[in-house]
């Protein structure tokens, strides 16, 4: 819920949240806003259980009631960074961009600056007073492709419910090892690896995670898929196709080493040796306009080095075929 000018929002909490801290809760059920951004809130009161003000660290429980009345303000210190954007479409609510492999989202520990977020506040500076700047889902810095990002608060809040009710629609693309015979559907939790912090695997105490492919294209030892995604999880498709024993050709953290198919050619061992991102691709995306309510869908196409690749990976099944090697 919003207004034009207010930050609103009300939840009962759930089951799994009972018996948390009200920051804690409140960070599960409002990821679109920053856990200092939230304490702020609760200490001042724009954030309330039961119609009363509480302290970050109080324990919620079952079916409390938890508001937000907040004033929009400057929510980022961030510097606006003159760094050019493809912009796929854009109106005063929405920023539709394609996103290269290699820009960072967000500025975090170690990419404080040279983001999307700094080139949004370069672009549209009104995006300061939005949550997050405005940023609503994240790509990978790796994965390349199409996002969305807000422009108002009334876009703002109608794109975090059709992320949260998955009426938001993604597809992507991407080239895993192995040969699969058919689509299929990945519904795994994803959580936090035990023991290294920097990845995320499927694990029983994850959130729920369900991720659907299809073929677009087999190959020797490879397979071109396309991915939808019923939640949007942490590097979802990265760690579900690595569970199943497929994992992103070239994916640096769940991909392992690299494997070779039996009579690779120097020209396919070479494109692989060199294709060292994940080949994830973000090529579709589908919402409902926050204004009009009209139905809108956008398509990127795959950036050259995929291209490049799958030309690899189909010259060698022709080789084969061919008995060149």
């Amino acid at each position: 819920m919003s207004s034009e000018n207010r930050i609103t929002a009300s939840f009962a909490v759930p089951p799994e949240l009972s018996d948390r801290r009200l920051d804690q809760a409140a960070a599960e059920l409002m990821p679109e806003h920053s856990r200092s951004r939230l304490q702020s809130w609760i200490k001042s009161g724009a954030l309330t259980v039961n119609g009363e003000k509480r302290k970050p660290r109080d324990k919620v429980m079952l079916d409390d009631q938890i508001n937000l009345d907040a004033e929009p303000e400057a929510q980022v210190s961030w510097e606006a960074e003159d760094i050019t954007l493809d912009i796929v479409y854009e109106d005063e609510h929405l920023l539709v961009i394609n996103k290269p492999a290699g820009l960072v989202v967000h500025p975090a520990a170690g990419h404080a600056a040279g983001t999307l977020v700094n080139a949004l506040l370069n672009y549209a500076p009104e995006v300061e007073n939005l949550p997050r700047a405005g940023i609503v889902h994240r790509l990978d810095k790796d994965t390349s492709g199409i996002m969305v990002a807000a422009r108002s608060l009334v876009a703002h809040t109608s794109l975090v419910d059709q992320l949260q009710t998955r009426t938001m629609g993604r597809e992507y693309d991407a080239v895993v090892v192995g040969e699969l015979t058919g689509g299929g559907t990945v519904d795994a939790p994803i959580g936090r690896h035990p023991r290294e912090r920097k990845k995320m695997a499927v694990v029983a105490s994850g959130k729920p995670a369900v991720t659907h492919y299809r073929l677009a294209e087999r190959f020797a030892a490879h397979t071109h898929i396309r991915c939808k995604l019923e939640s949007g999880r942490t590097h979802q498709i990265r760690v579900h196709m690595a569970h199943v024993k497929h994992p992103l050709v070239g994916d640096p953290l769940y991909g392992g080493r690299l494997r070779l198919p039996k009579g690779t050619t120097e020209e396919l061992r070479e494109a692989l040796a060199a294709f060292n991102r994940q080949a994830l691709h973000a090529r579709q995306l589908t919402l409902e306009h926050p204004e009009t309510g009209e139905i809108l869908s956008w398509e990127v196409p795959l950036p050259e080095d995929m291209q490049a690749l799958l030309a690899a990976l189909r010259k060698h099944v022709e080789d084969l075929a061919s008995d060149v090697y």
